[in-house]
């Protein structure tokens, strides 16, 4: 295939996903205003059920728009030969190749974000604010955006410069030693998440001693799990939306509770939410998707070493000298049917854990509070209760709070 060709299946891939992705939301629009099942009609009163379809709505429109901004943007940036006009501008400026692919970078990363900052304030300030979810100050949107810049660049550019090393360095082969570095990468990220970088962003506490912590230790010792790190964020600083997450392995083994989340429920249904997390861990669906996650990666890398080095791939983007940063770009924009491929598979091994963790939390200690938890938490972010079975299949990484509950009504 030559290089013309090859450019315009590149703009086949972007237009069927966008169409893709638009239909997709289209048709989970068309389905807002179903009936509820029965199953689920004490989640909402009429008042709070008028506000979660406008919400839904609001929230559609402005993906829609946005989305369509981000597209049209990298078409013009694809037909105008934006990143050969990066390629050639950082060379002009440095002649090393670690350095010409952290520049390359750097200024895409730029241009993606002038585009969407706008959309993000908007997000935040404008919709969150407006059906009463947001807390976040401008001061700390502010700060939030400078410390993902930081770390973007600081890890990013580590990253990248360790893999651009190993392709000098190893050939074809590299492939192998950027996966083994990906995936220690990956370990390092689960194991010490919570310790290095959560810090950045929010104060974590202990639990404090009390009849929760109490309830939580009783469940903990009764299924044989050790939890010693029970730590409360608060999530409160920047929204009302509520939520519970296991991370680490080992000694770096915790909880970490929202405060939003403590001041929803009640301690019966954290203990129920907490017995799920501990299920995710007893059925060790944290070391699948370690696995899986890992594989994938390893299939991507062996498929892009195939293609680095084609002067087709970067002729098709306008470039003149082949890189290994514009083979990656060029690569990427191709990977993206193969990507929504294993995308579709991870969803679906994801959603099968959320029936796991729920039967376990079931079986250990109650699936009544556990539903009712669910319903709390769907109640309070205006969840979608009727979404469409084909925008759950392509894009929902838990199954539907109908779908959950009656599989646990199932086994009561």
């Amino acid at each position: 295939m030559d290089a013309i060709s090859l450019f315009y299946l590149i703009i086949g891939i972007l237009v069927f996903d966008f169409i893709l992705d638009q239909l997709l939301a289209y048709l989970n629009y068309t389905w807002y205003s179903k009936d509820i099942p029965q199953e689920l009609n004490d989640v909402y009163d009429a008042d709070e059920y008028t506000k979660s379809q406008e919400y839904k709505k609001t929230n559609y429109r402005f993906s829609l728009i946005s989305s369509s901004v981000s597209f049209t943007a990298i078409l013009i940036f694809l037909f105008y030969d934006g990143f050969a006009i990066i390629d050639s501008w950082a060379r002009t400026l440095v002649n090393h190749d670690i350095l010409v692919g952290l520049l390359f970078f750097t200024v895409i990363a730029a241009a993606g974000e002038i585009i969407s900052l706008p959309f993000s304030y908007y997000s935040t300030f404008v919709i969150e604010e407006k059906f009463g979810f947001n807390k976040t100050t401008l001061k700390t949107f502010i700060i939030d955006k400078i410390k993902g810049w930081l770390l973007t660049a600081i890890l990013g550019g580590a990253i990248l410069s360790l893999v651009i090393v190993c392709y000098n360095w190893a050939g074809e082969n590299f492939w192998w030693y950027v996966w083994i570095l990906i995936f220690a990468i990956s370990l390092l990220m689960n194991m010490f998440y919570a310790r290095w970088f959560v810090p950045l962003f929010n104060k974590q506490t202990p639990l404090d001693e009390g009849s929760l912590k109490a309830a939580i230790a009783n469940y903990a010792q009764g299924v044989g799990f050790q939890l010693d790190k029970i730590f409360v964020i608060d999530g409160s600083k920047r929204s009302t939306k509520a939520n519970a997450y296991f991370s680490g392995f080992g000694s770096e083994k915790r909880v970490t509770l929202y405060d939003t989340l403590i001041s929803k429920l009640t301690e019966e249904e954290i203990v129920a939410v907490l017995a799920h997390e501990v299920g995710h861990y007893k059925r060790k669906h944290i070391i699948y998707n370690l696995i899986a996650s890992t594989v994938t990666t390893g299939f991507t890398l062996w498929l892009f070493s195939l293609f680095v080095d084609s002067i087709t791939l970067s002729q098709a983007l306008g470039v003149t000298i082949p890189s290994f940063h514009v083979g990656l770009v060029a690569f990427g924009l191709l990977y993206s049917p193969i990507s929504t491929i294993t995308g579709i598979v991870m969803s679906s091994l994801s959603r099968k854990f959320e029936y796991e963790a729920d039967a376990y939390a079931q079986n250990t200690y109650y699936g009544k509070p556990l539903i009712t938890a669910l319903k709390k938490l769907n109640k309070t972010s205006l969840s979608n209760l009727t979404p469409h079975p084909a925008y759950v299949f392509f894009n929902y990484s838990h199954p539907t709070l109908y779908q959950r509950m009656m599989a646990m009504k199932n086994k009561l």
